[in-house]
C-alpha cells in the first residue's frame, strides 16, 4: 500500500514533461525545496492543471517513491490570482520564484523563506505598497535569512530614514515587514543598496530581475 505524505508549500516552477505530465518545483514548509512529477497534470479537466502552476499555494499530497516525488492531490488556498492580472506583479513576482529557488535547498528547514516568499507575494498585491520597495525589502529580508547580509551599511552616507529602514527589515518578524512606506528619496538609496549587495553576495544573474528592470 502507498503512504502519502502531506506537505504545504508553493510552487515555484513548472516545466513540461512528455505529452501530458509535468515537473514541477515546490517550496515546501516540512521538506525544503522539492522536486515532483504530476502525472497528467496537463490534460484538460485534470485536476491538477492549475494546482500545479507558479504561484499556487496550499496543502499537496505526494508519494515518495524510490528516486523521486509524484503529486497525487492538492488543495490550493491561494492561485495569487491578482498578480496574473496584474502584468508588472507578475513580473515581480516571478523574480520573487527565482530568487526563493537559488536560495533554498531540499531537505533544509525553509519555513522562514516560504513566509517570506508568500508575504511578500501578498504585499506585491498591496495597492499602498510600491512594487519597487516591496522588491528592496524582499531581496535583504531573503540574504538575512540565508545569512549574508552584512548589515546596515556605513552610516553617514545614507539619511537616517534609510538607515533605519534597513535596520527595520534587518530585525523586524516576516510578519511585519511590510507595515511601512518611504519617501521616493529613501526608496532610491535602498535600491543603491539592495544592488550593491546582490551584486557582492549573488553569484549569478536572474532572467526575470532583467525584465523587471525594463518596465
Amino acid at each position: 500500500m502507498q503512504e502519502y505524505i502531506q506537505i504545504t508549500g508553493m510552487v515555484l516552477k513548472a516545466e513540461p514533461i512528455g505529452e501530458y505530465d509535468k515537473r514541477i518545483v515546490m517550496l515546501t514548509k516540512e521538506r525544503g525545496k522539492i522536486s515532483a512529477f504530476a502525472r497528467g497534470a496537463r490534460k484538460q479537466g485534470s485536476r491538477l492543471l492549475a494546482a500545479t502552476n507558479p504561484f499556487s499555494f496550499g496543502e499537496f499530497k505526494i508519494f515518495a517513491g524510490r528516486n523521486s516525488y509524484s503529486v497525487m492531490e492538492a488543495a490550493i488556498t491561494n492561485y495569487f490570482e491578482g498578480l496574473r492580472e496584474d502584468f508588472e506583479g507578475a513580473y515581480y513576482g516571478m523574480y520573487f520564484l527565482e530568487l526563493t529557488d537559488y536560495y533554498t535547498r531540499e531537505n533544509n528547514d525553509e519555513k522562514e523563506m516560504l513566509k517570506l516568499l508568500y508575504q511578500s507575494l501578498r504585499a506585491l498585491m498591496h495597492q499602498g505598497l510600491p512594487n519597487r520597495l516591496v522588491r528592496y525589502i524582499f531581496e535583504m529580508k531573503a540574504m538575512v535569512l540565508n545569512g549574508e547580509f552584512p548589515g546596515v551599511p556605513a552610516a553617514g552616507e545614507w539619511d537616517l530614514s534609510t538607515e533605519y529602514a534597513v535596520s527595520y527589515i534587518t530585525n523586524s518578524s516576516v510578519e511585519k515587514l511590510y507595515t511601512f512606506t518611504v519617501t521616493p528619496e529613501v526608496l532610491d538609496q535602498l535600491k543603491t543598496i539592495a544592488d550593491d549587495y546582490r551584486v557582492r553576495y549573488l553569484d549569478r544573474t536572474f532572467k526575470s530581475l532583467e525584465i523587471v528592470d525594463n518596465l
